[in-house]
């Protein structure tokens, strides 16, 4: 399956990660200084059930570069979000589910606007 998380900060980087480590083809789509931070170092988690580093992950500010998806995550900031539902059209083909992961009661009529009901 191909995963690609948009907004690869607290719940994307988790749960990427965690696809990641489980053998899911994970690509993430950040940007500014945590993109630089993911593709020079890139993704550690440390956590209390126990720490992950994944040194060579597929990072990138242009959702061009990663392609249509089966799964896009969708975990950016509610202040974020029309932004980046603009974005998502390079990551959806005819099969992709998207699944947003944020809080707030405007996520969903956001994102319906970029991504076709079927």
């Amino acid at each position: 399956m191909r995963i690609a998380v948009i907004g690869a900060g607290g719940i994307g980087g988790y749960v990427g990660a965690l696809l990641a480590a489980a053998g899911e083809d994970v690509a993430f789509v950040a940007r500014g200084a945590h993109l630089d931070a993911m593709r020079r170092d890139g993704l550690r988690l440390e956590s209390p059930t126990g720490d992950l580093h994944l040194p060579g992950v597929m990072a990138t500010d242009d959702p061009a570069e990663i392609g249509p998806a089966d799964l896009v995550l969708f975990t950016v900031k509610l202040y974020d979000s029309e932004a980046a539902a603009a974005a998502l059209a390079p990551l959806v083909g005819p099969h992709t589910r998207v699944v947003t992961l944020q809080n707030g009661i405007d996520s969903l009529d956001i994102l319906s606007r970029f991504v076709p009901p079927e």
